[in-house]
């Protein structure tokens, strides 16, 4: 399985590199990985006689997305026939990896991995995101030029996007400091590499990514109470980070973010025209009540629903629950309903499972991340992103993962003393 694993890492930081995987180009590959990947797992499966399926809790909320597309295109229920195809493609891709990601990562070796993987994902993105900032002129890596009027941060158009990567990678960093869920000798790497990104994001400016880190920070220290993770010299170290993170991020500069929130500034969406697109999704689903409109049609059908005109277009009305109804109707809302009421179920039952100290920091930072994101998703459309989509249903398996069991002291002794004598090799 370790090709599996390699390859959903690959996957994802591809996604994330290639702009959000919003373009063509970008969001084909990753289809086609993932069907690659599967056809690997398939192999793989059938030539180990002992192998066993492990089938997520989620998996079946999103196939009735994929379920409600199929029938908007069996009974002409779309009004874009062209465009749900290309959102089912989306939506098989999202599932495969998705079913993947449970079959691969499984054992503490391999969440191990994982979690390290997205902790030094979201620093790496962050610090490019940064010296971007400073040095680039608008520009995404240095040379490739956006539309005018782009809001670019990092290797996203919208620093929204940016934020709402951030939102779904930095709490596992935080939630392993906060709940032991790294050795000691590796805390202040860890420390490093979550400081550097609360300090982009403030840059970034985004503020629903501010509000939503915010909060998923406050659903983190509430799940860390509940169980007294931090206390002692452990809510000290927190502590240091904190200064530590709130030091950088008064060194690279909080003026822009402090400025967004004023009622002067006059960038980005307007709250009354936020309103307004959720009024005209809003028709949209009164319109199109069963089935909705269909997949991927936002774009198509809002102009009709358009009562205030701007000369921009409408691709996406910056509220994925609304949007949701709109294009699948009250099928999909069904769908959403029964996906939140699994996760929720999942990740509260097994975060307060008896486990080790890692499993649960898994845990409180998957459930922190899915907090956080899903308060942005009233003021954005994140999850239509593919890469945060993705993300999204990883933290989402995470949080779901079934809870591993503490090690044996003596374990933990044995391999301390392996650790040791490598080191001392």
């Amino acid at each position: 399985m370790s090709v599996l694993r390699i390859g959903v890492c690959l996957l994802l930081a591809f996604s994330v590199f290639a702009f959000g995987a919003v373009q063509t180009w970008s969001v084909s590959l990753l289809e086609i990985g993932a069907a690659l990947l599967l056809v690997a797992w398939a192999f793989i499966v059938s030539r180990d006689a002992d192998a066993k399926i492990q089938w997520s809790p989620l998996n079946a909320p999103l196939l009735g997305f994929v379920a409600i597309g199929l029938l908007q295109l069996l009974f002409h229920r779309t009004a874009y026939p062209f465009l749900t195809r290309q959102e089912l493609l989306r939506l098989a891709a999202y599932f495969i990896v998705l079913f993947l990601t449970a079959q691969a990562f499984r054992s503490r070796g391999d969440l191990s991995a994982l979690a390290w993987f997205l902790v030094v994902l979201c620093f790496a993105v962050s610090l490019l995101a940064i010296i971007q900032h400073f040095t680039s002129n608008g520009e995404i890596y240095w040379f490739q030029k956006v539309a005018s009027g782009a809001d670019v941060f990092g290797p996203y158009v919208n620093r929204n996007h940016f934020a709402g990567f951030v939102e779904l990678t930095l709490p596992v960093g935080l939630a392993l400091l906060a709940f032991r869920g790294v050795r000691r000798e590796l805390f202040p790497l860890a420390s490093l590499l979550t400081i550097v990104p609360v300090s982009a994001l403030v840059l970034s400016g985004s503020r629903a990514g501010i509000i939503g880190l915010a909060f998923g920070i406050g659903v983190l220290a509430l799940l860390a109470r509940s169980r007294q993770a931090m206390r002692g010299p452990r809510m000290v170290a927190v502590a240091m980070v904190a200064l530590a993170a709130l030091a950088l991020i008064a060194w690279v500069g909080a003026r822009g973010a402090i400025e967004r929130f004023t009622p002067q500034h006059s960038n980005g969406i307007a709250f009354s025209r936020r309103a307004i697109m959720f009024s005209g999704a809003a028709h949209i689903f009164l319109d199109h009540p069963i089935l909705g409109s269909g997949l991927g049609t936002t774009v198509s059908v809002y102009p009709r629903y358009e009562t205030q005109y701007d000369s921009r277009i409408v691709d996406h009305v910056h509220d994925d629950y609304i949007e949701a109804l709109a294009e699948t109707g009250l099928l999909g809302g069904l769908c959403g309903v029964a996906f939140l009421w699994r996760l929720y179920r999942d990740a509260r039952r097994n975060f307060q499972a008896d486990q080790s100290h890692f499993s649960r920091a898994l845990h409180a930072g998957a459930i922190a991340a899915l907090c956080a994101l899903l308060l942005h998703s009233f003021a954005d459309f994140n999850l239509h992103i593919p890469s945060n989509a993705l993300l999204f249903l990883v933290m989402a398996y995470l949080a779901t993962s079934p809870p591993l069991p503490s090690e044996p002291s003596g374990e933990r002794d044995r391999q301390r003393t392996r650790e040791h004598a490598i080191i001392g090799r």
